[in-house]
């Protein structure tokens, strides 16, 4: 049996059920439990908070965690990223009332700044060679230049509406971040194997939120012209139509070129274009 730890509530909850879910892993809890074990692998999730989960797996505690990378930057926690995992994405940026200009980071020379990540924020004022008043905030960090507190702050920005709500503009991004999945250094031989499984499931899973289905007919003549524009993985697979002298044609399409993709295929003489989903792809 493996160990991982997921966030017991907050933003990176649904999206931890979910990725393990399409993994073939189903977690039923109860009201207030906090240990499940899986009926669909060898694993047990345990549900706790965010700040608790790297030190969790940097102790061997549990042998895996699914946590945001903003965390692991900021308390350097000795733990091993073993796949971005592509949801959660946020980024922590510094921010300042709407009222107030900002030409560039020396404009925050002597300032009092509201944070949560005060290690990162430190490097980030060193690196730049400026000295401000940090202070550290559990929690609503926001508010504190409404109140007095600070004149900026430094926090998790994801839509940008609490910014908004709270009459604040973001001015810079020091750090991107999103949910990963971590592994204890502590990791016993026999449980690395079913690590490597457990990875292999989410690989496929990621790689398939990369990419689009797609088929649509074209006529025989244009087959070749039409396949030189598809970014394929190796080549379309072509199948002959009722209709004489049409095909189809099947392949994939990295989601990053979708649109571009469509409008040179739709010029070229392809119809009847579907496009779905992907579930699980293996390579």
């Amino acid at each position: 049996m493996i160990n991982i730890a997921i966030q017991k509530s907050g933003r990176l909850h649904e999206g931890s059920l979910n990725l393990l879910k399409k993994c073939g892993i189903n977690l039923i809890s109860g009201k207030n439990q906090l240990k499940v074990k899986s009926q669909d692998f060898p694993l047990y999730a345990y549900y706790l908070r965010s700040n608790d989960i790297p030190k969790y797996v940097e102790d061997g505690v549990v042998d895996l965690g699914i946590i945001g990378s903003n965390l692991i930057e900021e308390k350097a926690f000795n733990v091993e990223i073993v796949n971005h995992l592509g949801f959660a994405k946020c980024r922590v940026s510094l921010a300042i009332p709407k009222s107030k200009k900002f030409n560039s980071i020396q404009d925050l020379q002597g300032t009092r700044i509201a944070t949560s990540y005060p290690n990162t924020l430190k490097k980030f004022l060193k690196k730049n060679g400026i000295s401000a008043q940090l202070h550290k905030i559990n929690g609503s960090v926001e508010i504190s230049p409404n109140i007095g507190l600070s004149d900026a702050i430094f926090d998790i920005v994801s839509s940008g509406n609490t910014l908004y709500m709270n009459n604040l503009k973001e001015v810079v991004t020091i750090l991107k971040s999103e949910a990963v999945l971590i592994k204890s250094p502590e990791l016993p031989d026999e449980k690395k194997q079913l690590v490597e499984k457990l990875n292999f499931r989410i690989q496929t899973v990621l790689l398939a939120n990369r990419y689009r289905y797609i088929l649509f007919n074209v006529p025989n003549e244009k087959i070749e012209q039409v396949s030189s524009l598809l970014p394929v993985l190796k080549s379309p697979t072509v199948l002959p139509l009722l209709k004489k002298g049409w095909s189809s044609l099947h392949s994939v399409i990295d989601e990053v070129d979708f649109w571009d993709v469509i409008y040179k295929l739709k010029e070229a003489g392809a119809e009847d274009i579907l496009i779905s989903p992907i579930e699980k792809m293996v390579r």
